[in-house]
C-alpha cells in the first residue's frame, strides 16, 4: 500500500455507501488524528483504538441521518484526498477556503498537528491540506 491515508478515505467512503455500521482500519497516529477530528466535527459517531490480533486498529462507528423508517443517509456525503504522494498541496493561511460553503471542512497538517481548516485559519497558520470532507 503506497498511501495509507487514501486507503483510509476509500474504506470510509465504501463503508458509508454500503451502509455498514462500523469499520476497522489499521492504526497509525495520523489516521487516529483524522478519525478524532471527524468525531469532534460530528461526521462519525465514534473512533476507538482496539487490538486486531497482534496489531493495533481503529474502530470507526459510522453516523447516518434517518430519512424514513427504511432509509438512512450517510453523514459523510463526500470525502476527497487533496494532497497526494505525487503532488503535495500546501496552503498559506489566506488560501484556506471554506469547503462547500461551510457545510464541509478541510483537514490540514500544520506545525501544531492536524487541525480542521477553520481552526488553522483562526490560529493564522497554514500547512498541507490532507483531505476535504462534506
Amino acid at each position: 500500500m503506497l498511501d495509507p491515508i487514501s486507503d483510509m478515505i476509500t474504506r470510509l467512503r465504501n463503508a458509508q455507501m454500503a451502509g455498514h455500521r462500523d469499520l476497522i482500519i489499521p492504526h497509525s497516529k495520523l489516521k487516529w488524528s483524522i478519525a478524532k477530528i471527524l468525531e469532534d466535527k460530528k461526521f462519525i459517531e465514534s473512533a476507538a483504538k482496539e487490538k486486531a490480533g497482534n496489531f493495533d486498529a481503529i474502530k470507526i462507528v459510522l453516523k447516518y441521518k434517518k430519512i424514513s423508517n427504511t432509509k438512512k443517509m450517510p453523514a459523510i456525503s463526500g470525502i476527497r484526498r487533496v494532497s497526494r504522494e505525487g503532488q503535495r498541496i500546501y496552503l498559506k493561511r489566506g488560501n484556506i477556503k471554506k469547503v462547500k460553503n461551510g457545510y464541509g471542512m478541510a483537514i490540514i497538517s500544520t506545525s501544531k498537528g492536524l487541525l480542521p481548516g477553520e481552526e488553522a485559519y483562526k490560529r493564522k497558520i497554514g500547512g498541507e491540506c490532507i483531505c476535504e470532507v462534506w
